[in-house]
């Protein structure tokens, strides 16, 4: 029986793609590779209790006390652990991923939104990003950008877009359409009907979205490990090839105090508005 080789094709693809354009790949990945430096210096140099304070502002300003102390004691056991340069590293790697996945998800949600030609393009095409197994990812990101934290990037941009994607589209589609032919009448102009009436009251909708990118970007963070991002993940996978469970719980441990304080902050930028409105 035939067998298509579509496994060849890709190669012969990537092969093709790495012998045409492999310097422009290098210097883009130089270019990610210093921005992400600079700023896991930037966060380096900060004193560890400045950064668990900002933390904890943070956290009293969108949800209360509550989150406040809860991030408080979490950061410091993730200190006392030895941990906090690991927490640098997963923090880069996942506000840089969570912010590049924004920063082209909105738009393309947004686009999808007012146009169906283009939601049906796009609607195959983010099955296909959120069902392939994550360690696929690492393949390409592995040939075209090498080892370290620009591939980790890439793959866990490509795996953490879809659901802002997805979330901006249906909040947007689901503002009442009677309240979009009231703007209409009064003369508002396609930019200004967005702008001031469907992105706001989708709102809530596409910080869900975010909320869930950002998960996403976390949630790579052991998978990226295996191409040298570091990070948690980095003592995760120690932990299991040297059958050390202490310290593969410990680094777990670390991932889940991080997420926990990243969905709450998240959270409560969504309900902050409604909650400062009741006190």
């Amino acid at each position: 029986m035939y067998r298509i080789p579509l496994g060849k094709q890709v190669s012969v693809g990537v092969d093709w793609l790495l012998k045409q354009y492999g310097h422009l790949f290098d210097a883009f990945a130089a270019g990610v590779n210093t921005f992400i430096h600079v700023f896991k210096n930037g966060l380096t140099v900060l004193p560890w209790w400045i950064l668990i304070l900002i933390v904890a502002a943070l956290a009293w300003r969108v949800r209360g006390w509550r989150l406040a102390i809860g991030s408080t004691l979490g950061l410091l056991l993730i200190y006392d652990l030895q941990l906090w340069p690991a927490l640098i590293e997963t923090l880069v790697l996942v506000i840089i991923s969570a912010l590049v996945s924004i920063c082209i998800g909105l738009p393309l949600g947004i686009l999808a939104a007012r146009n169906q030609k283009f939601q049906r393009l796009m609607s195959p095409l983010l099955d296909f990003m959120q069902t392939m197994p994550s360690f696929v990812y690492l393949i390409p990101a592995l040939m075209f950008f090498g080892l370290g934290t620009v591939p980790a990037v890439f793959a866990t941009v490509i795996f953490s877009m879809p659901p802002v994607i997805r979330l901006t589209n249906l909040g947007i589609r689901q503002v009442p359409i009677d309240l979009v032919e009231v703007g209409e009448a009064f003369g508002s102009t396609p930019f200004q009907l967005l702008w001031k009436i469907q992105l706001p009251l989708a709102m809530p909708t596409i910080m869900a979205g975010i909320n869930q990118t950002m998960m996403l970007s976390l949630s790579m963070v052991v998978i990226a490990a295996m191409i040298g991002s570091g990070g948690f993940g980095q003592g995760v996978l120690a932990g299991i090839s040297q059958m050390d469970i202490g310290k593969g719980f410990e680094n777990g441990l670390a991932v889940v105090i991080l997420a926990m304080i990243l969905d709450r902050l998240s959270q409560g930028l969504i309900h902050s508005p409604r909650k400062s409105k009741r006190l």
